[in-house]
């Protein structure tokens, strides 16, 4: 009991592979096969058994009977020779030995003549095999001599091969009677029992062959699909020593992205300190001097300095020159993002934007955290400066809008103008623009995503989505 209890445990099931459950399967479908191939067979081999011993008999015992039962053509009796010679016939022990009872049927199914004379002369109704008979055919059965025709008979009860054969005319094939005689079936059914057990022999060993075939055939597969599954189980584990790899190694790269971002922010912020601190001051010094050396109004006309001098060609371009560092030195360096909003950020951008440009810029800014990491907020106001840039120079700030939104820890910004747009740039000619590029840069070493549509007539968005999960803190 305990082990067909340990048996129909899962663990136990689990071990039992599937291709025991499959060969156990097929055994039992291969033996309900092999029951039914050798009933049908068994039953083929009696029925063809019966037949044929009935067809020998039963010409055999035509031959003999048919010229005694001549007189039924001409009537429905029999002469007395005829029955003494019917009855010396069938007490003959060639014959009686196996022959144990016998009938003669007329065509209204009248026995004219039995070994058990009291059924003479009566009529019983007429059943299939003597229909068949009486239609010329021969019919037999294993039958028990249980029908109201044999309740006289000494068999009666008695397992007996019945059969059922016609009665010609002589010269014609005219039907005058039908002969019913019954025979012993022990050799017949030793005989049937011996073709039975060598067919259910050869069924037999033809289903063990087919099963060992079966078997062979299964376990080989099932040895190729262990191999496989353990080859593939092998380059799954490998797989996803990969991926997990191929995450860190991204994430690292991510992260190295971030810093050098901010890197890049702070060495920017120095180079506008030193610009302003440095060329800026000087240029602003050398203006200071020039204005000192300009005449005085008192010298007189002759002595005055014409407007298109050289002196004062080197003037106005000390003074170009001290615009632009300074334009570029407030560009290149970031405000002070660390203690304001990510929303103040993004306002901070667009009113520099306008105060340089002098241009109007739609603003909308809905759903966003009030914190966020110090590289979100650099990142925003570098590409809002970059496309309102853009805006600016190609589609002379027409339409300036900026849209940034959260959903889902997704940070959206949107850029658009409505200037004359572009047919579209691929993503292998950005190299040659620095300006996509570095923005397409700063989003996606964020993780993020960065896009361009634009449409000859319609006008221009930049579109960037970055999530604010799991970003580092960097300056």
């Amino acid at each position: 009991m305990r082990i067909l209890k340990a048996m129909k445990t899962p663990e136990f099931m689990k071990s039992f592979g599937w291709e025991h459950h499959f060969l156990i399967a097929s055994l039992g479908v291969l033996l309900a096969a092999m029951a039914g191939i050798g009933f049908w067979v068994g039953s083929q081999i009696q029925g063809g058994v019966v037949h044929q011993t009935a067809a020998y008999t039963a010409l055999y015992v035509s031959s003999m009977v048919e010229p005694k039962l001549q007189a039924l053509a001409e009537g429905d009796r029999l002469p007395p020779e005829d029955l003494a010679a019917l009855s010396a016939l069938f007490k003959d022990r060639g014959i009686g030995q196996h022959i144990v009872a016998v009938k003669v049927w007329d065509k209204t199914g009248k026995v004219v003549y039995a070994t058990e004379a009291q059924v003479i002369g009566l009529v019983f109704p007429i059943e299939k095999k003597l229909r068949r008979a009486l239609n010329g055919w021969v019919a037999s059965e294993i039958s028990a001599m249980d029908r109201p025709e044999n309740a006289f008979d000494a068999d009666r009860g008695r397992r007996r091969l019945e059969t059922y054969s016609p009665v010609r005319r002589t010269g014609t094939n005219e039907i005058i009677a039908a002969v019913e005689f019954y025979q012993t079936v022990d050799s017949l059914e030793r005989n049937i029992e011996a073709a039975q057990r060598n067919s259910w022999l050869i069924v037999g060993i033809a289903t063990l062959v087919i099963y060992g075939l079966l078997a062979g055939f299964v376990r080989k597969a099932s040895d190729t699909l262990r191999r496989q599954r353990d080859e593939l189980g092998s380059q799954v584990v490998q797989l996803q020593n990969l991926l997990k790899q191929n995450a860190e190694l991204h994430e690292r790269v991510r992260r190295a992205a971030q810093r050098t971002a901010a890197v890049n922010e702070r060495f920017l912020r120095r180079i506008s300190a030193e610009l302003h601190d440095g060329p800026a001051q000087d240029l602003g010094y050398a203006l200071l001097r020039l204005d000192r050396l300009i005449p005085a109004e008192e010298s007189g006309t002759e002595g005055r300095m014409e407007e298109g001098s050289d002196f004062y060609q080197v003037q106005a371009s000390l003074r170009r020159g001290l615009q632009e560092i300074r334009a570029i030195s407030a560009g290149v360096g970031l405000p002070e993002l660390e203690n304001v909003t990510l929303g103040e950020t993004i306002a901070r951008a667009v009113r520099a934007h306008e105060r340089r440009t002098g241009t109007q810029v739609s603003l909308t800014v809905g759903g966003i955290p009030e914190t966020s990491p110090p590289t979100v907020k650099m990142t925003m106001y570098r590409i809002i400066q970059e496309a309102l840039s853009n805006a600016y120079r190609h589609a002379d700030g027409a339409g300036q809008r900026v849209e940034v939104t959260c959903h889902q820890g997704i940070l959206a910004l949107v850029v658009s103008d409505r200037g004359k747009g572009f047919e579209g740039v691929l993503e292998a000619d950005w190299d040659e623009h620095l300006g996509l590029l570095g923005m397409r840069e700063r989003v996606e070493s964020l993780g993020g995503d960065f896009s361009i549509v634009s449409e000859k007539g319609v006008g221009t968005e930049v579109r960037a989505q970055v999530p604010l999960d799991g970003l580092g803190e960097f300056v």
